[in-house]
């Protein structure tokens, strides 16, 4: 009798272990191989909704560049430089999207007076990269792709960071780890992936418990060689000196705009919170174009961040 108890306590143990190896291999696998959209529907998608010229980008003044990112890949980049000026705009775009999400915001910093870097996130676009770690590497990357561009201007360099939901966390994340930047806009960046994949869970599938997530940073750990805690921009915002222009949509309900507030709160110093009325995850610029460039804009003025328009004839050229 004791016999078959321990076999059959042997047989459950075993039946459980193999159970949460299997859920936590599957979880770190959904967040580490996350699906990207189609570039072709991206593209396409821009186009229609002409925030993608094509005539603009075939005459714009750029050239691409294959950056090595210190992860060991390298990371598509594509310099637009439509103004004989040392001030530029590095633009990080979303998780699941590419560097084409990312030249409607080229166009209206070009607007502003700022030549601009789009790029492709680590296994995002024609980047290398095996998985995605949501601002874990991608800070890493963004650093490299910060040390090509002051390669490619010198020292003179005026720059800023621009990033959307991932991209404004992995700006968030750089400032912290390495404050090199002359400003930084966050636009609806998540506070916590944690808490953002708990979100997701308990709003999109029938797990409410955190079990799954706490599996998936045992594996995530052992496969991919960090811990989804360090993924934290609440944990370095704080850190970070040079202005922050925080943006969030009221309506989000994919990262809540609650995290954007928090964020806001504690950064120290230099700083805007900006909340549209209208646009879902990631929409604020799309729903509220002239009224986004035109707080982007305000912010750079109120800190001094943009240049002042020439007298009337006066071209404006600035070293």
């Amino acid at each position: 009798m004791k016999k078959r108890l321990l076999m059959t306590t042997a047989i459950v143990s075993s039946t459980l272990t193999a159970s949460f190896a299997a859920l936590g291999f599957a979880a770190s696998n959904r967040l580490m191989y996350v699906k990207n959209k189609d570039a072709s529907l991206i593209l396409e998608r821009e186009t229609n909704a002409k925030r993608y010229d094509e005539a603009w980008y075939a005459n714009a003044k750029k050239s691409e560049q294959w950056i090595e990112s210190a992860n060991g890949y390298p990371i598509k980049a594509i310099f637009l430089e439509p103004h004989t000026t040392n001030r530029y705009v590095i633009i990080c775009h979303g998780v699941t999207e590419s560097k084409v999400n990312s030249f409607k915001y080229a166009r209206m910093f070009e607007r502003l007076g700022f030549n601009s870097v789009v790029y492709d996130h680590r296994r995002h676009g024609e980047s290398g990269g095996k998985t995605t770690s949501f601002g874990h590497y991608e800070k890493l990357d963004l650093q490299a792709v910060v040390k090509a561009l002051q390669l490619h201007v010198g020292p003179s360099l005026f720059f800023g960071i621009h990033g959307e939901s991932m991209g404004a966390a992995t700006t968030l994340l750089y400032a912290g780890m390495e404050d090199s930047a002359d400003f930084y806009i966050s636009d609806c960046a998540y506070s916590d992936i944690s808490e953002q994949i708990l979100h997701v869970m308990r709003t999109t599938t029938p797990m409410r418990t955190s079990l799954a997530l706490r599996l998936a940073n045992v594996f995530l750990k052992l496969r991919d060689g960090y811990s989804i805690t360090t993924v934290s921009p609440r944990e370095v915002v704080k850190k970070i000196a040079k202005p922050v222009l925080f943006i969030h949509s009221l309506p989000d309900e994919f990262v809540l705009p609650k995290m954007t507030k928090e964020l806001f709160e504690l950064k120290q110093g230099a700083k805007q919170l900006k909340l549209f009325d209208e646009g879902e995850h990631a929409q604020s610029f799309n729903k509220n174009p002239d009224e986004y460039e035109g707080t982007v804009a305000e912010f750079l003025t109120a800190y001094d961040l943009l240049m002042p328009k020439p007298a009337a004839g006066i071209s404006q050229i600035s070293s």
